[in-house]
């Protein structure tokens, strides 16, 4: 069984590692994931800062964020609902 990650099988990465060592060598490999790891933490952090933008914009104009609660709501709705029809059923097994 392949595992997939973005869209490209476990084969498919191990052919493109194959293709940057080829290219660029060893001593340059750790160099190369350095500057990935870093730009991967960059990236994470303007999320993590355009959400909280986003999330502090939107608390500033009283407009409620917290869609989990609301979903949670509503599966609780859900189970009541579910257990008020399987309740008799129960009771008669």
């Amino acid at each position: 069984m392949h595992t997939h990650f973005l869209f490209i099988s476990g084969v498919e990465i191990i052919f493109i590692l194959f293709i940057v060592v080829m290219i660029f060598g060893t001593d340059k490999l750790p160099e190369i994931a350095r500057s990935l790891a870093k730009g991967m933490t960059q990236l994470k952090n303007a999320t993590n800062e355009i959400k909280s933008e986003i999330h502090n914009s939107a608390k500033t104009h009283g407009i409620d964020t917290d869609l989990t609660g609301d979903v949670r709501k509503e599966i609780e709705k859900v189970k009541e609902e579910i257990d008020d029809l399987t309740g008799p059923i129960k009771r008669q097994f």
